[in-house]
């Protein structure tokens, strides 16, 4: 059993998979650093009274966002309060939760889509603050709520970039067969992978994972996991990391 996650995290997907007697081997498949530029996300922080609402779509946006108030002296637990944040996903909602500054709203759903259809008011006259990853991030929320009448401020809070070389032992699992399944925690996670089995495997890459279920969190990751390898085996539901560590094993279960 292979997962892809960020470098630093790991540790909670390899500890739910292991309970329920995998053998798990780490890919990481996204580095977490800083976006270009601190400006835009310091500016917005720093206007924070002028916003509604805050919007936060992983947990990497809210460790962002935490390290550079706390730099102005401030932080989320301590936000104005006419300020109400939202969060996409249980690991997100968790990460407030250990702030101290508990989410006003979580949609029942864990994707971004979940959370327009959800939101408990009306649009119209809102301005939202969405720290956001700088590439490759999906402009759905931007977007639904801009035609709702929402004037939105879009920000780069982190940065997620492709490591360098696939960890050895998983390099050799993938070589021998001895992968049974994969696990993938976001769109990048899926197209990062791919880049990792090409450089490692070259053009014939993809034989690689015949015979190997491919698993996504949630809707979006699965599109990349057709986009990249032509076909998902599974799909988690709820669409976090438990449902990810369930998903897996009852894709494992079919194989064997």
């Amino acid at each position: 059993m292979v997962v892809t996650r960020a470098a630093d995290q790991l540790g909670a997907a390899r500890q739910l998979l292991e309970q329920r007697g995998a053998t798990v081997l780490d890919l990481p498949a996204l580095v977490i650093g800083p976006p270009d530029h601190w400006g835009p996300l310091d500016d917005a922080l720093e206007d924070l009274e002028s916003f509604h609402w805050l919007v936060f779509s992983s947990a990497n946006g809210v460790q962002a966002v935490e390290q550079r108030l706390q730099r102005l002296g401030r932080c989320l637990a301590r936000r104005p309060a006419s300020l109400k944040i939202a969060a996409v996903g249980r690991k997100t909602a968790q990460v407030l939760d250990d702030l101290g500054a508990a989410a006003d709203f979580v949609p029942p759903s864990f994707v971004a889509d979940s959370l327009i259809d959800h939101f408990p008011v009306s649009g119209w006259g809102l301005k939202i603050l969405l720290p956001r990853v700088q590439s490759g991030g999906r402009t759905l929320l931007a977007d639904a709520f801009g035609e709702a009448g929402v004037r939105v401020v879009e920000v780069a809070a982190y940065e997620s970039g492709c490591p360098a070389t696939m960890p050895e032992p998983t390099a050799t699992a993938l070589e021998e067969g001895d992968v049974d399944a994969i696990a993938f925690s976001s769109g990048k996670t899926a197209e990062h992978t791919a880049q990792l089995l090409e450089q490692r495997f070259g053009p014939g890459w993809a034989e690689r994972l015949e015979g190997v279920k491919l698993v996504s969190i949630g809707p979006q990751t699965s599109r990349s996991c057709r986009q990249c390898f032509g076909r998902v085996d599974a799909e988690a539901d709820p669409h976090d990391l438990e449902g990810l560590a369930e998903a897996c094993a009852q894709a494992m279960q079919k194989r064997s």
